[in-house]
């Protein structure tokens, strides 16, 4: 009796284990497929939710969003030489991780904001700088120096841990931990992983290598840091791509108008702008134009130099001896 009872639990553990495994190939097979928008009315207003596209009930998700203009094609156009054996990071990037990650910030805009062809620019502008920042192209390399984003995802020969004991009270570097460049927009220093890391609610302070290992975390970081003011007199990247942030008479003087030019002076500051001709910025911008064209929205959309270029553009701030976020 007791080992037919035996044989019995076990054939029911193996048909319960079966209908899990068939469950999550389920899950997995419609998280893949366009997901449907869920409607409901807030307080008067229209909000929607398009699960893995476009997470949390908000106006923005209702509109189009980037799935809907920008998809799995598109993405390998401007990313053709990602996963070439010679590529650092040969298999590692692809499109569901970009918009797994991309569907937390759609509901704050990004992507989402000014119609169709400002979210088609931003998604543009901000691939371009993630293009530049992770390229191992170069003048005569297949396909073109610009075809070649995304073959890195973490520095390959770090020569320091960017470790800075300043932050030693508020963010301590982990016992055996590199802080080297990392992510879609690779980030640098201790303190910027922790800050990072407070923001996602990942400790990454302890476990920086996470990045290096997760796809839609390393664009997550990168969405999160073009989203978010590096200080609180200063614009985001977001904000001053999308016209959301008005320059004052100052910032005029000094010649930063709304534009690509200004997500540089945001991300990058002394380091790439006011500079004139300098070959970072111009890589950047080129990586820009380059993926305007390759989504069919055409360069001429990004406006005059002024607007695309921080050469002439006074930066924010001057680099500290630790400068965040250098590449």
């Amino acid at each position: 009796m007791e080992a037919k009872l035996c044989i019995s639990s076990a054939t029911l553990g193996a048909a319960a284990l079966l209908m899990m495994m068939l469950a999550a190939v389920v899950v997995n097979s419609d998280e893949e497929s366009p997901t449907k928008t869920l409607v409901k009315v807030v307080k008067g207003k229209k909000v929607c939710d398009k699960g893995w596209e476009c997470k949390g009930w908000s106006a923005f998700c209702c509109n189009q969003t980037i799935s809907d203009y920008f998809q799995t094609y598109q993405f390998e156009n401007l990313f053709a030489k990602r996963n070439t054996p010679v590529a650092h990071a040969s298999g590692f990037w692809d499109y569901h991780s970009f918009i797994t990650a991309a569907a937390v910030y759609q509901p704050h805009g990004f992507g989402t904001t000014g119609g169709k062809l400002m979210a088609q620019k931003e998604v543009a502008a901000f691939l371009g700088h993630v293009g530049s920042k992770t390229s191992c192209g170069y003048g005569v390399a297949t396909g073109g120096p610009l075809a070649w984003g995304l073959c890195y995802n973490k520095e390959m020969s770090p020569s320091k841990i960017y470790c800075d004991d300043y932050y030693k009270y508020t963010y301590p570097c982990s016992p055996g931990a590199s802080y080297h460049g990392r992510g879609a927009l690779p980030i640098y220093w201790n303190y910027n992983y922790g800050k990072t890391g407070e923001a996602l609610k990942i400790d990454l302070l302890n476990h920086p290598e996470y990045i290096e290992n997760n796809a839609t975390l390393a664009f997550q970081t990168a969405i999160w840091r073009w989203m978010t003011p590096e200080k609180k007199n200063q614009p985001s990247a977001h904000d001053s791509f999308v016209g959301n942030w008005k320059p004052t008479k100052n910032d005029t003087l000094h010649k930063r108008v709304p534009g690509f030019g200004t997500t540089m002076n945001v991300l990058y500051g002394d380091q790439v702008c006011g500079k004139g001709d300098d070959e970072s910025m111009n890589n950047m911008v080129s990586h820009y134009l380059y993926y305007l064209d390759l989504m069919g929205v055409g360069r001429e959309e990004a406006g005059p130099n002024q607007v695309v270029s921080c050469a002439e553009q006074t930066p924010f701030e001057q680099s500290s001896s630790s400068a965040a976020s250098s590449s």
